[in-house]
């Protein structure tokens, strides 16, 4: 399943670009998320809890920065994720593209495409679902991004 989300950011491409290479920065904007492991400037491990309806799934997985392009107006970040349900068999599976532009005056946009492929548990709530809580946990994911940045100082 594909989730599409984007957002503006009162803070310059190349910062935006350099806060979203931070994985701690990162994580501490996902909720649910923990950091457990740098593995390598590139590779990084931790958990995810995530709540559907009245069920909460842990999963613990890695994440792989696989590519960074800097094109001429704008940058992008492309991460593949993958997880196995803490306690069950759930697994989930992720390509994420993320890319930063200038949005004029200053500030930029981020967009984020993810590829998802869940199963287990949570899988059986249905695509619908799944997007909902999928789209609300990028949602203040980017609000913290947002709010972080906008608050650091320039440089």
């Amino acid at each position: 399943m594909k989730i599409n989300s984007s957002f503006t950011v009162a803070a310059p491409p190349d910062q935006v670009f350099a806060y979203l290479l931070d994985v701690n920065q990162v994580v501490g904007c996902v909720p649910g998320a923990q950091l457990t492991e740098v593995v390598d400037a590139q590779t990084f491990t931790g958990t995810l809890k995530v709540k559907v309806g009245a069920v909460q799934i842990t999963y613990q997985g890695t994440a792989h920065i696989v590519d960074t392009e800097e094109l001429h107006d704008r940058v992008i970040v492309k991460i593949d994720a993958k997880g196995k349900e803490v306690g069950g068999q759930g697994t989930v599976r992720a390509s994420v593209a993320m890319t930063v532009s200038g949005s004029g005056r200053g500030g930029s946009e981020v967009s984020i495409d993810a590829d998802l492929n869940i199963t287990g548990k949570i899988a059986q709530f249905g695509r619908g679902i799944i997007e909902d809580v999928s789209r609300k946990l990028v949602g203040q994911m980017a609000e913290c991004i947002s709010a972080n940045l906008q608050a650091a100082p320039a440089g």
